[in-house]
């Protein structure tokens, strides 16, 4: 099977076309690091888009990648429950990736996605010395993901097919 990766950039925080209406979602900063909870959220949130490449890994070095001070996440929740999720990395040299972004299942579909992705890229603005934040994204992901990012104002630089699971 066949997969398409898209790899998208913004260079400029005025390039953001934000959403604003929360909807009531509210996202705060998990200011804790503990590794189970990223885990949890990657599989709450991964599992319908076949998120795998770090299912094999150990907890030790689930430990360690969020243990990283470059490495900060935001938990979205929607009356007390946890709605999704997006982790932000600097690289320390000006860019900030959109490591893992998503809903869980049962709030798709809701309306949270443009701002919840709005508020990752403000949060990835806001993170010291960015000056380009990217992410990417597959054909894999919901039909409505690729959308998502270039409505915000993301700019497609690259895609690639491989056989691979993104």
């Amino acid at each position: 099977m066949s997969i398409i990766t898209y790899y998208l950039q913004m260079n400029s925080v005025d390039e953001l076309i934000g959403k604003e209406a929360s909807l009531g979602l509210v996202i705060n900063e998990a200011k804790i690091n503990e590794f189970r909870v990223n885990k949890f959220l990657y599989q709450l949130v991964g599992e319908q888009w076949q998120w795998q490449d770090k299912l094999s890994e150990s907890d030790a070095q689930w430990e360690a990648y969020v243990s990283d001070p470059n490495l900060r996440t935001w938990i979205a929740y929607y009356q007390g429950s946890i709605a999704g999720y997006f982790e932000l990395q600097s690289d320390g040299q000006g860019t900030t990736e959109i490591m893992y972004f998503g809903l869980a299942p049962h709030f798709i579909g809701k309306g949270f996605g443009g701002y919840l992705l709005s508020q990752a890229i403000l949060n990835a603005w806001s993170m010291t010395g960015t000056n380009r934040v990217f992410v990417h994204t597959c054909s894999l992901d919901h039909a409505s993901a690729l959308a998502n990012y270039k409505a915000r104002g993301f700019k497609l630089y690259q895609s690639e097919s491989t056989e691979a699971v993104c």
